[in-house]
């Protein structure tokens, strides 16, 4: 398990992560950059582990969202299926196992989205900053993994980079996840950012509808 698929597995709370205290979706990037507690996410999403649990609730938003284009008789209401399904491996939603460098490409992506959300409410204050530095250091890490968290946490947000990583509509998805998984969407700003996340990314709005509907029934 490489150092990036272990710190997108903190960020979300997966067992696959080494047990890291409470489950919570988004829990790292919510209680270390703001002062919410995060959410829970489903027995299901967190046994996939990181970037299989985003893939999956990507996989699963676009089945809805082609059905429902290719279909005359499919509403908007139509009755949502919680059931969570793994992305085909190989696929746009989830690198083949023995392609490492893409793999590990996606999940820093996802890891720097998360970031980049979790800021999205407001900027970090020297106290707050040096408390998130003080929180890594208590991570179940490696410390190559902990000194690779610090330098994302403390480079600047680079949008143009999330975005331009976004190579296909999958990849989109998954970032938009990523990034909705990473705060409760209580404020304007944050409502304010995925709004332009969206549109960066050109996802539908039909689309970011099935994906937020994805996120909250992994949630508990």
């Amino acid at each position: 398990m490489s150092d990036v698929t272990k710190i997108l597995n903190q960020f979300l709370g997966s067992s696959a992560a080494g047990g890291f205290a409470g489950g919570l979706a988004g829990g790292l990037t919510s209680s270390m950059l703001t002062s919410k507690k995060g959410r829970k996410l489903g027995k299901k999403a967190l046994k996939m582990g990181g970037m299989a649990a985003v893939g999956a609730m990507a996989y699963g938003a676009f089945q809805k969202y082609n059905s429902a284009q290719s279909s005359a008789t499919q509403t908007a209401h139509a009755p949502f299926q919680p059931e969570l399904q793994p992305a085909p491996p190989g696929s746009s939603f989830m690198p083949a196992e023995n392609d490492m460098a893409g793999r590990d490409q996606l999940e820093l992506t996802l890891v720097r989205a998360m970031i980049a959300a979790a800021r999205s409410d407001g900027t970090l204050d020297a106290k707050e900053s040096q408390a998130i530095f003080q929180r890594i250091q208590t991570l179940e890490l490696p410390q190559q993994g902990k000194d690779l968290l610090l330098e994302e946490m403390g480079r600047p947000v680079d949008m143009d980079a999330i975005v331009n990583a976004a190579n296909t509509p999958e990849v989109a998805a998954e970032i938009y996840v990523a990034s909705l998984l990473a705060i409760d969407v209580d404020t304007v700003e944050e409502q304010s950012y995925l709004g332009m996340l969206a549109a960066r990314l050109k996802l539908p709005r039909e689309l970011v509808t099935q994906l937020h509907e994805q996120v909250e029934n992994q949630i508990e």
